[in-house]
């Protein structure tokens, strides 16, 4: 975790491990009032020492003085204000993410490009390693979501680009049927890839790849998109007939 206000470092002042994950949780629910039992059970999953609430208040007042004045908001329920250009990578993951999709959607190729990198770098890293507690493990259900969206959204933008950007689009879709092999998206995107370079038969054997997983794991067969593009192939249709998304 890195904390850097007005250019300075300060993750290394927060009061210990309990300091840290403190921060954490107050800046990944900046956006609403978190109250102080609530807190408690952030800080102490398991069961709460009799003395909680007091070091509880111990731990929010050496925040105030590493943070600076006005910094934490309230006292019962608490807010974690940060100034209007503040940057939580959390937060740049979904916004990207959601601009990403939203230029696909209207097949803005380069727009949607860079923001699905963003979400996708960001994704990638472990939120909070080594930190095992109930809260943690959603924000990272959630963050490996967007990075399969991610991938999703770069090989999708690259092979609209096309050019030199197929060789993107092959990684990122590549890579998403690594981490979700039962997520037919990244064979379809790998289909159309080789279509587009004109290697039909490279993208048949991607379907077969896919058919052979669905039935050997799920005793089931490729959906309709992907089947459809299979029928478009076979047909002999013209690779750049074969649209991307």
């Amino acid at each position: 975790m890195t904390v850097r206000i007005l250019g300075s470092r300060l993750e290394q002042d927060l009061p210990g491990r309990q300091g840290r994950v403190l921060f954490a949780y107050l800046a990944a629910h900046r956006q609403r009032l978190v109250a102080r039992g609530e807190l408690l059970d952030v800080l102490w999953p398991d069961e709460a020492p009799g003395a909680a609430e007091s070091g509880l208040a111990a731990l929010l007042a050496k925040l105030r003085r590493v943070l600076g004045a006005g910094a934490l908001e309230g006292k019962h329920d608490l807010r974690l204000v940060l100034p209007a250009d503040a940057w939580v990578d959390l937060e740049a993951a979904r916004e990207s993410l959601h601009r990403a999709e939203s230029a696909i959607g209207v097949r803005d190729w380069g727009r949607a490009w860079g923001p699905a990198r963003v979400t996708m770098h960001i994704a990638a890293r472990s939120f909070l390693p080594g930190c095992q507690a109930p809260w943690v493990e959603p924000v990272r259900r959630e963050l490996q979501h967007c990075l399969l969206r991610a991938h999703e959204c770069v090989a999708v933008s690259s092979l609209g680009l096309g050019g030199s950007e197929l060789a993107t689009a092959d990684r990122a879709a590549t890579r998403l049927v690594e981490l979700a092999p039962l997520r037919e998206t990244g064979y379809r995107l790998l289909m159309q890839v080789a279509a587009a370079r004109g290697d039909v038969a490279e993208a048949l054997s991607v379907y077969e790849q896919l058919r052979v997983v669905l039935r050997e794991e799920l005793g089931a067969s490729p959906g309709p998109l992907v089947q459809a593009l299979h029928r478009q192939l076979l047909r002999g249709n013209d690779p750049s007939a074969v649209s991307a998304g």
